[in-house]
């Protein structure tokens, strides 16, 4: 038998009341064990194995890094910076970090709180850092873009302030405004970043997609 952690976000956190479930698995469980031990279904969530979405088959190990993700509301080369915060976000500090001589359009994309008094986000915070710099890196290079930054907010974010900004510098506008909107789109199903909103009535949980574990 094997011990294994599992980490638990969102709507799957709040119906077990607690933020990791410790599971004990016979030698050579996969997947699909866990998601028998745990009660739930494929279409619930997907798991993710060391930070990387994983198949049932995808075999579990004592020490792996393991997590339920359900429906999901930088450095050398062209990702400049990637950075997941509770901090407010600057759209004029990531519009310059990607301003690049060989840049001949930037774009930036500001994702904003709209008709909610506030969204609470939630996220895996090391898979998600990982999953937004992978992201920005593959979107650069199928765009031809020379510089890219995305930042991402966690905790509260109040009405019409930003959530979330992507900046993509290219040598001409078709390559900056297709290689961002390519980029928050992704971010958008691939993240394991969850949000409730806020309003006078109360807190709801925005219904997500569920990541693919062929992503």
């Amino acid at each position: 038998m094997i011990a294994v952690s599992v980490q638990l976000f969102a709507g799957l956190r709040e119906r077990v009341g607690a933020d990791r479930v410790e599971l004990e698995l016979p030698d050579g469980a996969t997947v699909a064990d866990v998601l028998v031990a745990m009660d739930v279904g494929d279409r619930e969530c997907v798991v993710a194995v060391n930070r990387d979405y994983a198949n049932a088959d995808t075999r579990i190990a004592a020490g792996d890094e393991v997590a339920l993700v359900p429906p999901v509301s930088g450095g050398e080369g062209p990702v400049r910076h990637v950075r997941l915060t509770g901090d407010p976000l600057d759209v004029g500090a990531i519009s310059a970090a990607v301003r690049d001589p060989r840049a001949g359009a930037v774009v930036c994309f500001e994702g904003v709180t709209r008709e909610v008094d506030a969204l609470e986000y939630e996220a895996y915070a090391a898979m998600a850092e990982e999953r937004m710099h992978a992201i920005a890196a593959e979107e650069a290079d199928r765009h031809g873009l020379v510089a890219v930054a995305v930042e991402h907010r966690t905790g509260r974010v109040a009405l019409s302030e930003p959530s979330v900004l992507v900046a993509a510098a290219g040598p001409h506008r078709e390559e900056a405004f297709a290689g961002a909107r390519a980029i928050i789109d992704r971010l958008k199903a691939e993240a394991p970043i969850w949000k409730v909103e806020e309003t006078a009535s109360g807190r709801r949980r925005v219904e997500g997609t569920l990541p693919s574990a062929d992503g």
